[in-house]
């Protein structure tokens, strides 16, 4: 059983090209947790950690949270994408990477707060 939480397996964070890198931080685990929780549905994980050839492959930025095992993007079963944001930056106003998308949310671990939409990000002060 690859079970990290209640809610989540590690399988779930795995690099999706398959090399076997399938780490998770504990802190954004319990981030996750607490949404699963509140929403009381399903969290799904789409983009979980990255070795650098899959962070290359998906264009993403040089040193991202995801090849640390700090990110995911995910998104939250029947639940609007804007609703699950406005939640977390109630919870996280000071801190976290938090980027809106259609389709999903980008969730890092960093104690300095970021926040953007689409595929453009600025940091806010």
């Amino acid at each position: 059983m690859d079970k990290v939480s209640e809610h989540f397996s590690r399988s779930e964070f795995a690099c999706q090209c398959g090399c076997g890198f399938d780490a998770v931080d504990v802190e954004l685990l319990d981030i996750l947790e607490r949404i699963r929780k509140h929403y009381d549905k399903p969290v799904i994980i789409t983009s979980g950690c990255r070795c650098q050839h899959r962070n290359t492959f998906v264009h993403g930025v040089p040193g991202s949270l995801h090849t640390k095992a700090k990110a995911a993007d995910f998104h939250v079963k029947d639940t609007a994408i804007s609703d699950v944001v406005r939640m977390l930056n109630e919870w996280y106003p000071n801190s976290l990477a938090i980027g809106e998308y259609s389709r999903h949310i980008h969730l890092g671990i960093t104690e300095v707060k970021r926040r953007w939409k689409g595929t453009y990000w600025k940091q806010q002060f």
